[in-house]
């Protein structure tokens, strides 16, 4: 799967994408009820808080809101869905370096009761340099619009910096920006089926919306970095190609070489101006 030339410049000004068909419907079917399955079993609806569960407004009714790195769980699940998809060859060419797995979750919205995620920057919390070759690829689970709790962007805020940030009352496990700092003139929906792909930048301001149909909102967030990365936190001493032995059979194949996997240091190079695409991307665009 290629992308068009206008695909890749919207992607570069608007800081995210939706690629429509990149996953059969009955494939992220499957996956769908794969994640809540893999979710109930460790779900308990009595623990207290709001990171692993949403609940109904007099609390009788609590369903799983989302799944922590499920390909660490399941990775002959995870693995061969995300690899042997064309996900991975939008990804490079968005970016233009070789995509390193990194980190994943699914995120839930039950019906009736999915709660709102408030606006972030993906590198508010992962603090990975170049910015530019930070992506997250959100597969839709299921149909996704308006009602159920679309994922909204702020175009073009991948072009500025990673704003500053304090947790959100009630839900001390997100981090979001002063709203004054959020124009909201320039939100936009991305309306996705089932099986299509968004795609946003790492500085790309996003929230979602409560899910106030009678519908799932199931999506499954697959975090790429570039092969030579930095970081300024932990995030990529717990990567996924830190740990061999998920790749062991199935995805030996895929692993990237260990002379291509990314660099931790402490304090990284300054990164290029916001928004400027990696060098070898540019060119491609040019030729």
């Amino acid at each position: 799967m290629k992308l068009t030339r206008e695909q890749y410049d919207t992607y570069w000004k608007r800081g995210w994408l939706v690629v429509e068909g990149v996953f059969p419907a009955e494939v992220a079917e499957r996956a769908a009820q794969h994640s809540l399955d893999l979710a109930m079993k460790t779900f308990d609806a009595s623990a207290p808080g709001t990171y692993h569960a949403d609940r109904s407004a007099d609390g009788k009714v609590a369903l799983p809101r989302k799944v922590h790195r499920p390909f660490e769980q399941d990775p002959n699940f995870y693995g061969p869905l995300i690899y042997e998809s064309p996900m991975l060859g939008l990804v490079q060419q968005l970016t233009g370096s070789v995509p390193i797995f990194t980190i994943d979750q699914v995120f839930f919205k039950p019906p009736r009761h999915g709660s709102p995620k408030a606006y972030h920057q993906d590198n508010a919390y992962f603090l990975v340099r170049p910015d530019d070759q930070v992506i997250t690829a959100w597969i839709a689970m299921d149909d996704v619009d308006e009602g159920n709790g679309c994922l909204r962007y702020i175009d073009g805020s991948h072009l500025g910096e990673i704003l500053p940030c304090k947790p959100v009352p009630g839900f001390e496990h997100d981090l979001t920006p002063e709203p004054s700092a959020i124009d909201m003139t320039k939100e936009s929906l991305a309306i996705v089926k089932k099986g299509g792909v968004v795609f946003h930048h790492s500085r790309t301001l996003h929230t979602s919306g409560s899910n106030t149909s009678d519908r799932w909102r199931r999506g499954y967030a697959t975090h790429w970095i570039g092969a030579r990365s930095t970081c300024d936190n932990t995030t990529l001493d717990h990567g996924y190609f830190r740990k061999p032995e998920l790749w062991n059979g199935w995805g030996e194949k895929f692993r990237a070489k260990e002379s291509d996997l990314p660099i931790i240091t402490p304090k990284p190079e300054a990164p290029p101006p916001p928004g400027t695409p990696p060098p070898a991307v540019a060119a491609k665009a040019r030729a």
